[in-house]
């Protein structure tokens, strides 16, 4: 008989269920018996017709699909037909690595580009291991991985869950998903929220739970209890019920309950990503990560597939606001086509707006191409330079995007520098987007990558919010607005908590949208205003989130 036990991870599906676990099994990985490439060519044509047919059946199944899954099942047939993916095998080969073990590799180098992206680029790394595990699968003639066979009710439980398996979920059998990794933004946390099942991610330790073993969750607050008494089950019912009536009538512009108005956007990495966050109700994009239009490539993007990208983006927010980040790029995510070099320490390197400082061709055609995507659409556009740190690089930056006729200018706020010195930066552009990531990895010289220091990554971490304070501040005596569009936007209790420090818009995952209104649809400004104060103040993070608490409206402790 299982022990009782209670486990906690990132609800990114509300609902509760219960009901016996069906254990994904994890797939069966590189074949540790291969020889090794001596026919690089020939084991090259090998891996593409495995890839080929990895991409006819994921778009076949695509093809039979809701038409609410249709989209990402399309876009991880895509990857496994990309061809800088094949290339890419195409170098392991090379180097005689085996078949399995080169599309595992390449594969690998692909996600860490991706999860050094952060949000919801990290987290598309899940579709390409998907790719990954059904090729690998079919160049070793095994059957492809996925859900097992069960009867009756179940609770899915997965190391991980690919977006090509949840799109085909049934919710009538399959009650619940809990996932040991993955995150909010994932594709597998989107289907699940549009297929109405109960979800959490990251909930350590669950893979050690036996089939068959009765599980309870909660969706809502990422609470999973192991053998659940029935009074256990009942109440997590009814905190549901709860959650739901305290997200009722969470529609229409982000506000306090005296009306200081906070924008509520999203953050987006492709068109795709557009079109999904457009049909939230949320007004525009905060972030829209132009990077992903760069990777993988031998040759930059032209003026006229920038142009086509950037108008698509546009036009599907309409007249909305959308925020575009100019290429960050270097370091961590580094360009075949501008590749400067090894750098001893790339964190701290030729990133972002300095890569385009050298190579200024960059940013001359992706500024063009977003003044004609201006002009072509009716969206309130407005474009921001990653890791500036000086008034002379704000300057650059904006007299080249002005030269352009692009209308609203602005920087990242992502290093101390530009924080401590916002008001001097903020007096030569239209706006500031403070970074929380890594603004909180350089306050705090703690790699956000490394999960190790997880404790020094927390938003949360009193000397992060006082350089967010320092740069409202800037806002402040300038009269130009401040944003956050880090992943601290969307925890609906740290956003009180900015928007008191003087923030004035938020971008976030869409799904958190929600959550993040409701909670500021609870609270004054003053109140807003005592938080912040509070957390500043604090001698911890967590001294400081639970400060906070104490001064929350009753209702908003079932939205956490």
């Amino acid at each position: 008989m299982a022990t009782h036990d209670v486990l906690h991870g990132i609800g990114v599906s509300a609902g509760t269920a219960a009901a016996p676990a069906a254990i994904v099994q994890p797939a069966p990985g590189v074949d540790t018996t291969e020889p090794g490439s001596v026919d690089a060519a020939a084991d090259g044509a090998r891996v593409r017709e495995a890839l080929a047919a990895v991409s006819a059946r994921l778009s076949d199944r695509a093809a039979n699909a809701p038409e609410e899954t249709k989209a990402i099942l399309k876009a991880t047939a895509q990857l496994a037909g990309d061809r800088g993916l094949a290339k890419a095998v195409d170098k392991k080969l090379k180097k005689g690595l085996g078949v399995t073990q080169a599309v595992h590799d390449a594969v690998e180098d692909y996600a860490q580009m991706l999860r050094s992206l952060g949000g919801y680029m990290a987290e598309r790394a899940t579709d390409l291991y998907d790719v990954r595990d059904r090729a690998i699968c079919e160049l070793r003639g095994l059957p492809e991985p996925g859900v097992p066979a069960f009867d009756g009710p179940v609770v899915l439980v997965a190391r991980d869950l690919a977006p090509a398996e949840t799109a085909t979920l049934n919710p009538e059998t399959v009650l619940g998903i809990i996932t040991e990794v993955g995150g909010p933004t994932s594709h597998t946390a989107i289907l699940a929220a549009q297929l109405g099942i109960p979800a959490i991610v990251k909930a350590e330790g669950i893979t050690t739970v036996e089939e068959g073993t009765m599980l309870a969750l909660d969706g809502g607050v990422g609470e999973v209890i192991v053998a659940p008494t029935d009074d256990e089950v009942h109440l997590l019912k009814e905190r549901s019920r709860r959650r739901a009536l305290a997200l009722a009538g969470s529609t229409g512009e982000g506000a306090t309950y005296d009306g200081y108005r906070v924008k509520l956007l999203a953050n987006i990495g492709t068109v795709d990503d557009a079109m999904k966050a457009s049909k939230f109700d949320l007004e525009g994009s905060g972030l829209f990560r132009t990077e992903f239009l760069f990777l993988e490539r031998s040759e930059a993007p032209t003026l006229e597939e920038q142009t086509d990208t950037y108008t698509k983006v546009l036009q599907s927010f309409g007249s909305r606001r959308v925020v575009v980040r100019t290429l960050d790029a270097g370091a961590d995510k580094p360009l075949s086509f501008a590749d400067l070099g090894a750098e001893e320490n790339p964190a701290l390197g030729v990133r972002g707006l300095r890569l385009c400082q050298v190579r200024e061709d960059l940013i001359d055609t992706q500024l063009q191409a977003l003044a004609a995507a201006h002009k072509a659409t009716d969206a309130e556009l407005w474009v921001m330079a990653p890791m500036v740190s000086t008034a002379a690089e704000a300057k650059w930056f904006a007299d080249k995007a002005r030269g352009y006729g692009l209308p609203k200018v602005g920087i990242m706020i992502e290093v101390p520098a530009a924080a401590l010195r916002a008001e001097q930066l903020l007096s030569i552009v239209d706006f500031a987007s403070i970074g929380t990531n890594d603004l909180t990895q350089y306050t705090m010289a703690a790699d956000r990558l490394d999960g190790n220091l997880a404790s020094l990554l927390d938003p949360w971490q009193p000397a992060v919010l006082e350089m967010i304070r320092h740069a409202c501040n800037g806002g402040r005596a300038t009269g130009k607005p401040i944003g956050v569009c880090g992943e601290a936007g969307g925890d609906p209790l740290l956003a009180l908590v900015l928007t008191g420090l003087g923030v004035a818009s938020l971008s976030m995952a869409p799904s958190k949208v929600n959550a993040v209104r409701a909670a500021l649809r609870m609270h004054d400004l003053a109140t807003c205003q005592q938080m912040a104060a509070y957390a500043v103040d604090a001698p911890s993070a967590k001294e400081g989130r639970d400060n906070v608490l104490k001064l929350v409206a009753p209702a908003m402790l079932d939205l956490l």
